[in-house]
């Protein structure tokens, strides 16, 4: 399915790094930002969520919360958030079923492995729409969080 600005955001219900259950339903009246990432423990990826983890105040502030979601093991997920104190949940799409919904599955990435999320992050308003949408079809470029912080402000 091909997601776009303005269409309702496809629902989800994942693992997070603690194994517990969450639905995107669980977060209607808040601003959602979906930051889908290719691998934990790999140099981009530490530098986002690090990034997203020292400006979470400005995203708490703005009634907005961050959602990381890669198709590492829930395992692999709670290793990372404790080594790098990431103050936001991470979600385990190991069965690749949401990053197949958001069409962001890269179908080959390094080393001829296959099947990991692309780097991308979607804003999500109030009502689940989404309002904002990059999606990196290399996975060592860097989102532009200054557009997302954007789109963030005009949602309050």
């Amino acid at each position: 399915m091909k997601t776009e600005v303005g269409q309702k955001a496809p629902a989800f219900t994942l693992h997070d790094s603690d194994k517990k259950k969450v639905n995107l339903e669980d977060y209607k009246g808040k601003n959602v930002v979906l930051l889908f990432f290719p691998a934990a423990f790999t140099g981009v990826c530490t530098k986002e969520l690090c990034q997203t983890r020292d400006e979470l105040s400005f995203y708490n502030n703005l009634n907005a919360e961050v959602l990381g979601i890669s198709v590492d093991l829930p395992f692999t997920l709670a290793k990372f958030k404790e080594l790098n104190n990431y103050n936001f949940t991470l979600l385990t799409d190991f069965n690749k079923e949401v990053s197949t919904s958001y069409d962001v599955l890269c179908s080959e990435w390094i080393l001829g492995l296959k099947g990991v999320s692309k780097r991308s992050v979607f804003v999500l308003d109030k009502e689940g729409v989404i309002r904002h949408k990059e999606v990196l079809e290399n996975a060592g470029d860097y989102p532009n969080f200054d557009e997302v912080k954007k789109v963030l402000s005009t949602l309050n």
